[in-house]
């Protein structure tokens, strides 16, 4: 198993050469960078290049980057404005596109294989306006990504709009067969539950979001903390798809702790999810 770690762990951090070699000391062998300004400035070639310099040194694979979320990203809030590229006003829908563009010409400097979209907010339902806007936005993107050497992976979140029958049928129905998919084991748990969730997604997965929560809300916590049952939803999972741990740091609020503390802690859960693969592998 390929150690994949998501840097949302850090997102009111900086993203720094120090703490991608605190990263890679704990074991990682791949990371997914989150899109927020605050944390990684795609838009400054300078902080591109010095990233990819240290993932160089590191010897870190960037397996993906989760495309920016939110206009002004704010590390004292837990959320700001979101970008939505299904939004059915054009200017706000354009405005998503660009700023997604922006993230993806990151790979003229730091080649990565995946993007990882959200396709709605919670609050988006999924009427046919919406899901226009999200069609004609995907295929744009798209384009833009494979012309980079990048697939796009539409994710499943919480809300109808990107829940996985509605995000299947976006590929089926507009034949943008080139678009892939990124199954979230956390939101899938929360929604429809992870098995009911997986099916619809299964024949366009190509990584996945490995956190657990309680079935109440996205806590983004350590598989084993919350309430999935984590022994049938591995075994459900396609055998060697790329599993990126997807963490909250805690406590969120508070002044941050050593990265050691949550990288450490990200290190038992490895160690504990690969033990739970092993043993499927030998049932099965």
């Amino acid at each position: 198993m390929q150690r994949i770690l998501s840097t949302y762990v850090f997102i009111k951090r900086k993203l720094t050469p120090g703490l991608l070699s605190e990263i890679a000391r704990h074991g990682v062998n791949a990371v997914e960078i989150f899109c927020a300004r605050s944390h990684f400035n795609y838009h400054s070639a300078d902080a591109v290049r010095e990233i990819a310099g240290t993932l160089r040194d590191q010897n870190l694979t960037l397996h993906a980057l989760h495309s920016p979320a939110e206009r002004d990203f704010n590390p004292m809030h837990e959320s700001s404005a979101p970008l939505s590229i299904c939004d059915p006003e054009r200017v706000r829908r354009l405005e998503a596109v660009d700023e997604i563009k922006r993230a993806l010409d990151v790979a003229e400097y730091l080649p990565f294989r995946y993007l990882v979209q959200h396709v709605g907010s919670q609050r988006d339902p999924a009427d046919q306006r919406r899901f226009d806007a999200a069609f004609s936005s995907l295929e744009h993107l798209h384009i833009f990504a494979k012309e980079r050497g990048v697939t796009v992976a539409i994710e499943n979140t919480p809300g109808e709009m990107a829940a996985p029958a509605h995000l299947r049928q976006l590929i089926v129905a507009t034949r943008l067969t080139g678009l892939r998919m990124c199954f979230d084991m956390g939101h899938a748990h929360i929604g429809d539950g992870v098995l009911p969730s997986l099916e619809p997604m299964r024949e366009f997965l190509v990584t996945a979001h490995i956190h657990d929560n309680n079935g109440m809300k996205d806590e983004h916590l350590l598989p084993y903390e919350g309430t999935i049952e984590w022994k049938s939803a591995l075994r459900a999972l396609p055998q060697d798809l790329p599993l990126v741990f997807e963490l909250k740091e805690k406590p969120a609020y508070a002044d941050p702790a050593p990265a050691f503390v949550a990288l450490s802690a990200a290190r038992g859960a490895f160690d504990r999810i690969e033990r739970a693969l092993s043993s499927t592998e030998e049932a099965n």
